[in-house]
């Protein structure tokens, strides 16, 4: 593969990485914080108690950890991308794989945590399954969004 191919790729794994943080640190913020919806382990323990609400922080912590560790990766990559030659400025390219990370990580999280641990849910109460559900719609969507940008870029590069 030539030098601009591996440019590419790295950019395009940069983008899916940063794309993840990005998602991770969404939910984690305004989800999780700013709205209060839901935390980590509120279907495990719900916070009906100041021992459970520290329990939820301290596991929302080790998310918040975890997304933080996958954007450094993300900003090693870019920065290695960058390194390794021109990199074209191509939102197709970059937007792509940023979009096709925030769908992915949130599918991913979507499907185990909400779907197959039920350790939480998008919007606990009476239409949780319906908050869940257009939670994960909508990052099929993301994901085939970014897809798309990046079959642009593929047809750009080979036109």
């Amino acid at each position: 593969m030539n030098q601009q191919g591996n440019v590419g790729g790295t950019l395009i794994a940069a983008g899916i990485l940063l794309g993840m943080g990005a998602a991770g640190f969404f939910d984690g913020i305004v989800l999780h914080e700013i709205l209060q919806w839901h935390q980590m382990l509120t279907s495990v323990m719900p916070p009906t108690s100041l021992s459970n609400v520290k329990e939820n922080m301290v596991w929302d912590g080790f998310f918040h950890a975890g997304v933080y560790l996958i954007n450094c990766v993300g900003i090693w990559l870019l920065w290695r991308a960058g390194k390794q030659g021109e990199v074209p400025a191509s939102f197709s390219t970059f937007g792509g794989a940023l979009l096709i990370g925030a769908g992915g990580f949130n599918l991913i999280e979507g499907l185990i945590d909400h779907q197959i641990l039920g350790v939480h849910h998008v919007k606990s109460g009476p239409n949780q399954l319906a908050w869940d559900l257009g939670f994960l719609v909508i990052s099929a969507l993301l994901v085939a969004a970014g897809w798309i940008l990046l079959q642009r870029r593929q047809s750009d590069v080979t036109a």
